[in-house]
């Protein structure tokens, strides 16, 4: 296979839909069709609002694992490195509110951008130039990023400054007719990685090193480059997530983004990325896949079918099931 057929081969099929494309809006409408027969409060404006609302940050984060998860990598720290970005980000704004006032809330969101895409240069970095497993890094990064702020916190709280509580709450809590602005900024995300992903270069040679990383070094592709760049973009979307993260409770705690990384890696799988590439990535399908898990989530607490504390152990067996499929399918 030559060079040429290798970046361009994702490209022609990028727009070719067919029906695995499809089934995760199909399992979405469906989730949506069970949650109204189940509870006719599921489709009020409100708790629709509020279900996408919430599954903002993972559609984001997700945006940013599907270039990682299509290059054959994986990132287990994206909870802790969020938990870490709040942490830094507060603590930014907070010095700075003194010498800046509102203003230090762009200046905190600038900051928390840096220090995320650094985050995901580290993993990037360490993974390819260290030649160690992805699962192995984002493992230890995810111990460390979550010690960092626990002793950022003390263990405990870490609150934004008073004075800029009600400057940044609409960020999280208002909207642009009558479309809440997280959900406004998952769109954005969403574009901008499907364009990354499906129009240029740097994105067709993501799902060839995820393909085929051997052929991908042969035909001249920079593997190390590819994915480097890929935990970047993840680290950013990470950032992003923070900053619409931060308005919504005011606070970092130890416990802030737990278990994320699990409800990433499922949107991501339910959405049609292929674990351990497969030159096959869905940005649009891993939106999908974080909606169809608040949607999930929020039909157990309101059904009364399935306690709320068991939504975790749903996500687990939805990712066993998405994988069962994913190789059932391509067996076939």
């Amino acid at each position: 296979m030559s060079s040429a057929d290798i970046t361009t081969l994702p490209e022609r099929e990028g727009f070719k839909i067919r029906w695995s494309d499809l089934a995760p809006f199909i399992a979405l409408a469906l989730i949506v069709l069970l949650g109204t027969m189940i509870n006719s409060n599921f489709m009020a404006t409100n708790n629709i609002l509020n279900v996408i609302t919430r599954s903002a940050f993972i559609a984001i984060i997700g945006v940013g694992a599907t270039f990682v998860i299509a290059t054959g990598g994986l990132d287990l720290s994206v909870g802790s490195m969020l938990a870490f970005v709040v942490g830094i980000m507060i603590m930014a704004m907070n010095a700075l509110v003194p010498y800046l006032g509102p203003w230090a809330i762009p200046a905190g969101a600038l900051v928390a951008l840096v220090v995320g895409s650094l985050c995901g240069l580290l993993n990037g970095l360490i993974i390819t130039v260290g030649r160690i497993e992805p699962f192995i890094v984002t493992l230890g990064t995810m111990g460390i990023f979550r010690a960092f702020i626990t002793y950022m916190t003390d263990g405990g709280s870490l609150s934004i400054d008073r004075s800029l509580r009600n400057a940044y709450r609409p960020v999280y809590f208002g909207d642009f007719l009558g479309i809440p602005y997280p959900v406004l900024i998952t769109i954005v995300i969403a574009l901008l990685g499907a364009f990354i992903l499906y129009r240029t270069k740097y994105g067709r040679r993501v799902t060839a090193v995820g393909s085929n990383a051997d052929v991908a070094r042969f035909s001249g592709v920079h593997v190390g480059r590819i994915r480097t760049m890929a935990f970047v973009i993840q680290g950013f979307c990470v950032a992003v997530a923070a900053i619409c993260y931060v308005p919504r409770l005011g606070a970092a705690t130890p416990t802030t983004g737990q278990l994320w990384e699990l409800q990433v890696i499922t949107a991501v799988v339910i959405g049609g990325t292929l674990l351990r590439g497969g030159g096959k990535a869905h940005i649009w399908g891993t939106v999908a896949g974080a909606l169809i898990l608040e949607v999930i989530a929020n039909v157990m607490v309101l059904s009364d079918m399935v306690s709320e504390y068991l939504v975790a152990a749903v996500q687990g067996a939805i990712i066993i099931i998405a994988m069962l499929a994913h190789r059932f399918t391509s067996s076939r």
